[in-house]
């Protein structure tokens, strides 16, 4: 990492096209995005926190890059070669919801990604099948959104990873219900 300052000229960008959507649906993409967010990276560091050939690593910046999803924020010469540093361009990226029948790419990743947790690793996953009012759910949304925000303002850089992946639904036509 650089070790920079850096802080995403916006604050949301809104993933709309469908350039953007397959961006974001790749996990390979989510975890590069997962590396920016702790600061701006070179090719070669994201390719090394991945554990990608950096091949790989520069296709998947340029997709992002394409996108609109990542930019180069700043440039250094070593041994005569331009070695750029990518950042986010937003400090959130917002995604539509799911089209009827299709998976969230959110809740996806965070099942890709929760497979990859050592087993002996801290975690906490749950499911429960309620029956609520439109009061208490209205409610319980607000507080769970609450906690989420919270959990994220007391984020503490150089500390380990840790991940909160939340689906509070109704749940359709062939669920459990």
């Amino acid at each position: 990492m650089t070790g920079d300052d850096y802080v995403p000229p916006d604050e949301t960008v809104h993933v709309r096209t469908t350039e953007q959507l397959r961006a974001v649906s790749n996990l390979v993409r989510h975890r590069v995005l997962a590396v920016l967010r702790d600061g701006p990276a070179t090719i070669t560091q994201i390719a090394a926190r991945l554990e990608l050939a950096k091949g790989s690593s520069s296709y998947h910046v340029r997709v992002l890059e394409r996108a609109g999803l990542v930019r180069v924020v700043r440039t250094k010469k070593v041994r005569g070669v331009v070695e750029r540093y990518y950042g986010m361009a937003a400090k959130v990226v917002s995604l539509p919801d799911p089209a009827p029948g299709r998976r969230d790419v959110l809740m996806q990743h965070a099942i890709d990604d929760l497979a990859t947790a050592p087993v002996d690793s801290p975690r906490l996953v749950r499911m429960r099948h309620l029956r609520l009012s439109e009061a208490r759910f209205a409610e319980f949304e607000r507080r769970l959104s609450e906690l989420v925000d919270e959990m994220h303002a007391a984020r503490e850089p150089g500390e380990a990873a840790a991940t909160v992946a939340v689906a509070f639904f109704r749940p359709g036509e062939g669920a459990a219900r």
